[in-house]
């Protein structure tokens, strides 16, 4: 039986479509297709439903998933058992799940000078507004806003972060000075869209001010961002998207400061592959230099 194949079998198990097997594989859709029917053909059994939204496996394709695990377990054992390669060898994909504004601003530029100097290795950033889950298998490696609950993964804390009031200077100039909460009564606010938040952590507002009215919510913190640049109202940011930004002032330093955690956890089968570790000692490092820009006005940042 060609391994393989049955490696093909478990990506499209876990993946659920052709598409999402091929791209993790980093093959075409139908080279997963094939693979999959010379599997089937081999056993003498079908193992996947074909159905719009995808493949289902069949009773014995549920059958098979597990003993082509235990397999695919036994050969991260012996990558384990060898020797580490070296830095400059280091090969394969390596897909990171972060959330949207982390990803693009932080975790972007980084990423992209880290794999030019590791040309075989291939990074897949999926920087999203909402959770990256790592049991689905969408990531190798998920950044989050909050620490995994359970199963066997390996979970560090990755950095705190600060996040700050900030508004457009032509909406400032427009509207009476910002001195004392009780001054942000009848100001227009930027925030999120309530019912699709994706994590408890994104619920600050409300420790501060609860808002007469929005000027805009929405579910993307770039989006945010780009319509407190543009004068909608004040908005809440993390200073590493806003700090910078000359288009913008922070509001009410002393007291309109809100801190919370990044969180970092990859399979904990995956620990010892190479390409793995290499990833999750830049993701480390990264985070550990931009520290001033992450955690602003923090003694020693």
């Amino acid at each position: 039986m060609d391994w393989n194949n049955l490696r093909y079998f478990l990506e499209l198990a876990r993946a659920g479509t052709l598409v999402a097997a091929a791209r993790r594989l980093g093959v075409d859709h139908t080279t997963v297709a094939r693979r999959i029917q010379a599997l089937e053909k081999s056993l003498g059994t079908p193992l996947f439903a074909r159905e719009a939204g995808g493949h289902r496996l069949t009773e014995n394709g549920r059958r098979l998933q597990p003993q082509v695990e235990a397999m695919e377990r036994a050969f991260h054992a012996l990558e384990q058992s060898a020797a580490p390669l070296a830095d400059e060898d280091l090969a394969g994909l390596v897909r990171v799940g972060a959330t949207e504004g982390f990803g693009t601003v932080v975790l972007a530029p980084a990423l992209a000078g880290f794999g030019l100097q590791h040309p075989r290795l291939v990074i897949d950033l999926l920087a999203l507004p909402r959770l990256v889950h790592l049991s689905r298998r969408e990531a190798d490696i998920v950044i989050s806003l909050e620490r995994p609950a359970h199963g066997p993964v390996l979970a560090s804390k990755l950095c705190d972060y600060s996040l700050h009031l900030y508004a457009a200077h032509d909406y400032l100039a427009a509207h009476p000075p910002i001195r004392t909460r009780e001054d942000l009564r009848g100001h227009s606010f930027i925030g999120y869209v309530d019912d699709l938040l994706f994590s408890k952590e994104l619920k600050y507002l409300g420790e501060l001010h609860r808002p007469d009215a929005f000027a805009l919510r929405s579910t993307s913190i770039l989006a945010q961002h780009r319509a407190a640049q543009a004068g909608a109202g004040i908005a809440v940011l993390p200073a590493f998207v806003a700090e910078r930004d000359p288009l913008l002032m922070r509001l009410l330093p002393a007291e309109a400061r809100f801190v919370r955690s990044f969180w970092m956890s990859m399979p904990a089968e995956s620990k010892q592959l190479a390409r793995m570790q290499a990833v999750w000692r830049f993701l480390k490092t990264t985070a550990e230099t931009q520290r001033a820009w992450l955690l602003p006005d923090t003694p020693g940042a």
